[in-house]
């Protein structure tokens, strides 16, 4: 891997392959400068579709992009289409599942056997809604056998929301209060994004959660954030895949 991508601090086997790709590196002009890989951000389109170029020859995989909506649905990812969803999964080799992100949580998923991964995108109103459980469900395997990774999110210290979003996961779990912590402003508290995933997928049998600690927002040299920046920013991917050469 070059640049500065990140990769996941897991036991996956060793085909089970990663990557976490930051702003640095690419061909993309400020304020999206400059890895963007968004093509819905105002950026120049050239300059997104050869940054992806790069991705793929870099990875030597074929990603599977979505059209994210914070949805829960999830698709068995295909390079050819661009599905409305927000989590793929997929056990053929040399297919990548791709999430974009910019504050919001990237979860990459595998089984232990090293047969099935899956990428979600997970903000608030996903991660309420339950695209994780949906992403869970989709690997078709026992949740205690499965692996997930946290990428880069805002962090707890950043995510100020509304009582609102409190709300909606209190709706679904009483124990989600842990996840927030009252904030300076009244009637508004900071949300650990991070925790609310452990708390989710420990409730439907995931035992093995890895990563999680980076912050999107305070960390402006490597991280796109949409909390930071505003509209006009770029976008990582956050990358799984099963490596056609199988080695482990």
């Amino acid at each position: 891997m070059t640049r500065d991508w990140l990769t996941a601090k897991w036991p996956a086997l060793a085909h089970v392959r990663t990557c976490v790709t930051t702003r640095a590196g690419g061909l993309s002009k400020a304020p999206w400068d400059s890895f963007n890989l968004a093509t819905h951000v105002g950026d120049d389109a050239a300059a997104v579709a050869a940054n992806r170029e790069l991705l793929q020859q870099q990875l030597g995989c074929q990603p599977t992009w979505l059209q994210q909506t914070h949805s829960t649905r999830v698709v068995q990812a295909d390079p050819q289409q661009l599905a409305d969803a927000d989590a793929s999964w997929t056990d053929q080799p040399g297919i990548a599942c791709a999430v974009l992100t910019a504050d919001c949580l990237p979860v990459l998923l595998c089984d232990r056997a090293g047969t099935r991964v899956a990428a979600a995108h997970a903000g608030w109103r996903g991660l309420a809604d339950g695209i994780l459980e949906q992403t869970v469900a989709a690997m078709d395997t026992d949740p205690a056998e499965l692996l997930v990774w946290f990428g880069p999110a805002i962090g707890p210290q950043a995510f100020e929301v509304g009582e609102e979003v409190m709300q909606a996961f209190l709706d679904h779990d009483d124990y989600a209060d842990q996840a927030f912590e009252p904030a300076a402003r009244e009637a508004h508290f900071m949300a650990d994004l991070y925790q609310l995933a452990r708390l989710r997928l420990k409730r439907v049998g995931v035992q093995h959660l890895y990563g999680g600690g980076l912050c999107t927002h305070a960390d402006a040299a490597r991280f796109y954030s949409y909390r930071r920046d505003g509209e006009q920013t770029g976008r990582m991917a956050s990358l799984i895949w099963l490596d056609s050469r199988q080695d482990s």
